[in-house]
């Protein structure tokens, strides 16, 4: 069986990585599984956050991407990451040119953030075409929230707009095709890196006291993000096309390429599950810190479907391959 780039399709993961968990802990109080950003560890009266994730789909800048894709993913708790390791995987050829350009990124993303380095691993290894970042960030804190803790109802809030981190990574992957468009739109394209980070606005929301769950929608994009919330929490989506803000280089960089931007991975980008009637207040708290915020659906009980521009819908009926990859491949 052949399978496709990127994350393992759920069946797959379910029946080879999810069961294999090793020895069970008391402590480990919410462990690995679909849709879920980190696993909490229950010490005495606080709770440790921990998370890993690798960055493998992007070259320029890809160890600024794995600090801040590493943080996200702690910060959807609601606590802003204190603590990372990194894991440097270099090509066998690299040089100290190389070494010290990675090293530096990750330096300058963790100071960025507020995030001590506490250990890890660096090696050259055999039959690598580029660097392997590999992040696993992790907190201490009293309370959090989980992506599975939606609740029927809820509206789904997200910041920004959709495919940011995809859109700096085609920027510079593709530069060469992408050039017909313009070099001031590549340019800022690219920059688009600048807004990954989602920590200061988790938490933020978090300290409204108003949300239920929050998700860092990276592989898949928005919709596979809102797919894993769902997932995770059991429940359905209703979900609108034209209330999903995508910015205009974006839609212009997917438009040219052939690919869907709501498809397209999106760090950067903060999914929260708020009461309608906590909606205002967690949007005026970010707005507060200059993030935008946008209603574009709401959870349900039932299927989970994608309200398209011209009204008719699409079932999300399992999880999404990244844009990224098909152009990849």
């Amino acid at each position: 069986m052949r399978l496709p780039l990127g994350k393992l399709p759920l069946s797959i993961l379910e029946e080879y990585v999810l069961k294999r968990r090793g020895k069970e802990s008391p402590n480990c109080i919410i462990g690995p599984g679909p849709g879920m950003d980190f696993s909490v560890i229950k010490l005495d009266e606080k709770y440790l956050i921990v998370s890993s994730d690798p960055i493998t789909g992007a070259e320029k800048n890809v160890a600024w991407l794995a600090v801040n894709v590493s943080a996200n993913d702690v910060a959807t708790s609601g606590a802003k990451p204190q603590y990372a390791n990194s894991i440097i995987l270099f090509p066998e050829k690299s040089d100290i040119e190389m070494i010290d350009k990675i090293t530096q990124q990750i330096d300058d993303a963790a100071k960025s953030l507020g995030i001590s380095i506490v250990g890890g691993h660096t090696e050259l290894t055999p039959k690598l075409d580029r660097p392997i970042i590999i992040m696993t960030t992790f907190t201490i804190t009293n309370r959090y929230v989980t992506a599975k803790d939606a609740k029927v109802g809820d509206n789904i809030l997200m910041t920004k707009s959709a495919g940011i981190e995809g859109t700096s990574i085609l920027a510079e992957t593709f530069k060469d095709k992408l050039i017909e468009l313009g070099e001031d739109l590549l340019n800022r394209a690219s920059s688009m890196i600048e807004k990954i980070s989602i920590v200061n606005e988790a938490v933020q929301a978090f300290a409204t006291g108003c949300v239920h769950a929050m998700h860092d929608p990276t592989e898949g994009g928005i919709l596979n993000g809102v797919y894993e919330m769902a997932l995770a929490s059991n429940l359905g989506f209703r979900i609108y096309e034209d209330k999903i803000p995508i910015d205009d280089i974006t839609m212009k960089i997917c438009h040219f390429l052939n690919i869907d931007p709501l498809r397209l991975i999106s760090s950067g980008t903060l999914l929260m599950a708020v009461n309608p009637k906590d909606a205002n207040k967690v949007s005026k708290a970010l707005k507060s810190i200059g993030v935008k915020v946008s209603k574009i659906g709401e959870f349900t009980d039932r299927e989970r479907v994608l309200i398209k521009r011209d009204g008719t819908e699409e079932r999300i009926d399992s999880s999404i391959t990244d844009e990224l990859w098909k152009l990849l491949m």
